[in-house]
């Protein structure tokens, strides 16, 4: 992980480190919008059994597709700094 003093020091980043806290708390959120939407979708059924099915069925769709989305940018973000890691290590390089 990271240590505190790097909170205060611009040596390293800590994006990197924290990012998967991030991922998760956004797998957390999107299961539980997920969940939610869908129990809505099933109290739903005895009114309208088309809509609730559909409403159920969209939810855990849209829970599946957050989660996916989250684990793109995540790894989105952790390529950036990979890149500028490359980067460094190339300019280091060319100094030499």
């Amino acid at each position: 992980m990271f240590d505190v003093r790097d909170l205060f020091q611009w040596e390293k980043f800590i994006t990197p480190s924290i990012i998967r806290i991030f991922f998760w708390l956004a797998v957390i959120l999107a299961a539980l919008a997920g969940i939610s939407r869908a129990a809505a979708g099933i109290a739903l059924m005895p009114v309208d059994p088309i809509a609730g099915g559909i409403m159920a069925l969209a939810s855990i769709a849209g829970a599946m597709l957050g989660i996916l989305g989250a684990r793109l940018v995540a790894e989105l973000i952790l390529v950036l700094f990979r890149v500028n890691e490359h980067l460094g290590a190339l300019r280091s390089r060319a100094e030499m």
